[in-house]
């Protein structure tokens, strides 16, 4: 009878260490096929007296690619590498969608064995490990582990593009994806694609309009727990999360978290044009869109475009003239939340924005990065007719209607034309001055 030791082809480490990538490839996927032919003509895999010799080689070839970096395995459909065939064929059906694992108690489908078996335990109740710290039971060691974290601030895993820390591995990865660019995750109803796994799952709620969660107060439905429960804050005025610098409450933790990078200066996110950098992904999108040009926002009015959702709802307001929001103080109203904020700043004297270089405070963020500027000299905004640069978009908008001989901004009175908002403003003054004298 054949067995598998008479058709394997083993190597000592010296030898093994000889062979370049494509070679150790070709040796394992040889190996494989001898061992499926073996198999299938009734030899067990496990009777084999090879099997312990021959599981530490692949052991010790897996071991060797956290040192290598060597990645094999590629997936068909993204192209992202892998030092397992077992962890590309996971990775591929986060894009198939296929979850041919079932928790045996709820039904609940999951892609790989793992996720299936970490979700079972919080079925079984079963929490062997407990926190050295405060004495907080889990049913899994992995649980244990990052929850201590906590307490001991380890952070283990690193960012290789920036050397940021985190608690867990899919944190980090999470992170780095913000560097690559990366978005594994794509909707099967209209291909937009994510980053992470849930931010799919909560989109792809708005093709099927589940709304499960419903606002007590008001009875606004909600896709998502999290959602509703933000919504739910807006009543109560309830702010959890708090800065750790400065105090500072927020309704959400991505908003603490934002701010907090205020006071540490972090900026996490890059424009692959320019290089420039931003506190948040929302800021980097919309600069980028001032070197590609584009402009996804419609007015449905009118048809105008804006590069930003902000812009466009503040444009819409000058159809309707509506001003939802009043100023505590003297009454006055606003179109936009933010404007009604600043505004009331004028008020208190609240300025919260400080120039790192002078300390000169502002109450507006955009006021303050205006400001920075002049002790760094940055004009980043370029006129794509003629070169010149200046220091703010709206100033760079504003020139190169010189070129385009765009007139967007019209008086309401007489309908003159004018390339500025303030040019607008101050022709309309005008007409109300001519009024009040008659």
């Amino acid at each position: 009878a054949v067995t598998f030791e008479d058709v394997a082809v083993n190597f000592t480490k010296d030898e093994w260490a000889l062979l370049n990538p494509s070679q150790k490839k070709l040796h394992r996927d040889v190996m494989w096929e001898n061992f499926t032919n073996v198999t299938a003509i009734g030899r067990n895999w496990k009777d084999q007296q090879v099997e312990d010799e021959y599981k530490n080689l692949r052991k010790n070839i897996r071991h060797e690619r956290t040192h290598t970096g060597e990645k094999p395995y590629v997936c068909k459909q993204c192209g992202k590498g892998f030092s397992t065939h077992s962890y590309c064929k996971i990775h591929e059906r986060a894009h198939t969608g296929e979850k041919r694992y079932v928790c045996k108690q709820c039904g609940k489908n999951f892609i790989s064995r793992s996720s299936c078996q970490k979700h079972e335990q919080t079925h079984s109740e079963n929490k062997h490990y407990t926190c050295k710290q405060c004495g907080k039971a889990f049913s899994m060691h992995s649980n244990c582990q990052t929850h201590e974290r906590t307490h001991t601030g380890e952070k283990p895993y690193i960012c290789k593009h920036c050397g940021k820390a985190f608690t867990t591995h899919s944190y980090c990865q999470r992170h780095e994806r913000t560097h690559m660019g990366e978005k594994p995750y794509v909707c099967k109803q209209c291909g937009k694609a994510f980053s992470t796994h849930s931010s799919r799952q909560i989109h792809e709620q708005t093709h099927t309009e589940e709304k499960h969660y419903i606002c007590k107060q008001c009875g606004k439905a909600f896709s998502t727990h999290r959602y509703c429960q933000r919504h739910e804050r807006n009543h109560t005025g309830e702010k959890p999360h708090l800065c750790k610098q400065c105090g500072k409450a927020f309704r959400t933790h991505s908003h603490c978290k934002i701010h907090e990078r205020t006071h540490t200066g972090e900026k996490p996110y890059v424009c692959k044009q320019c290089g420039k950098t931003f506190r948040t992904q929302s800021h980097r999108k919309t600069h980028e869109r001032t070197h590609t040009g584009e402009k996804p926002y419609i007015c449905k009015q009118c048809g105008r475009a804006f590069a930003t959702h902000s812009s466009c709802q503040k444009h819409k307001s000058t159809h309707t003239g509506e001003k939802p929001y009043m100023c505590n103080q003297c009454g006055k109203a606003f179109s936009r939340r933010s404007e009604c904020k600043v505004h009331e700043r004028i008020h208190t004297g609240e300025k919260p924005y400080v120039c790192k270089q002078c300390g000169k405070a502002f109450g507006t963020q955009g006021n303050c990065q205006k400001h920075e500027k002049t002790h760094t000299g940055e004009k980043p905004y370029v006129c794509k007719q003629c070169g010149k640069a200046f220091t703010r978009h709206s100033h760079c908008q504003n020139h190169e209607r010189i070129h385009t001989g765009e007139r967007p901004y019209v008086c309401k009175q007489c309908g003159k034309a004018f390339t500025t908002h303030k040019d607008c403003q101050r022709h309309e003054r005008n007409h109300n001055v001519k009024t009040l004298c008659m």
